[in-house]
């Protein structure tokens, strides 16, 4: 009996988010998964805010993107739909991708503002994300290599942001 008495306070020692049930504020254990997903989120974003600037620069520049793996980049880039006026969706991606990252890293050093604002803005770039993909997939019958690395790493983002409000969730409400 006694041995089992040292390892229990052991565990509440070492994992003190394993040995409570949850009711109370967040464990050290919670705030440090949330604080690792946040800086996954903001480096997923700076994939994203590089491959948004390539397109980008190309957009504007005129210059035509090479593709890896298919070779219809240039008919999903160069269509109706890759642009709204003169200004280019990857530009859009940018700014979405910068905010991101802006909120991640803000939310890394315990800024608890920025949690709303960063799954907000996640899920308004998996919408947007969502409707290109049916985009090339039912109206263009063309997909961009660099349009659905964008997708993938949106995808990944919003793993991340469902983890977050889970946690968050568990957190407040036990």
């Amino acid at each position: 009996m006694r041995r089992w008495e040292n390892q229990n306070k052991l565990v509440k020692e070492i994992a003190p988010s394993f040995a409570e049930p949850s009711g109370r504020p967040p464990t050290e254990g919670r705030r440090r998964l949330e604080r690792f997903l946040f800086i996954l989120a903001a480096l997923v974003a700076l994939l994203g805010l590089a491959d948004s600037i390539y397109l980008t620069v190309h957009h504007l520049t005129g210059q035509d993107v090479g593709c890896f793996a298919s070779s219809e980049c240039e008919t999903v880039l160069g269509s109706a739909y890759a642009s709204i006026g003169k200004i280019p969706l990857a530009s859009f991606g940018l700014a979405g991708y910068f905010a991101v990252f802006s909120l991640a890293t803000l939310a890394a050093f315990g800024r608890r503002w920025t949690r709303p604002l960063f799954l907000c803005l996640v899920a308004t770039m998996l919408g947007v994300t969502c409707w290109l993909l049916y985009l090339q997939a039912f109206i263009l019958h063309a997909f961009c290599d660099f349009c659905l690395l964008s997708a993938a790493l949106t995808a990944i983002l919003s793993a991340v942001g469902l983890a977050v409000f889970f946690i968050g969730k568990r957190s407040v409400g036990g």
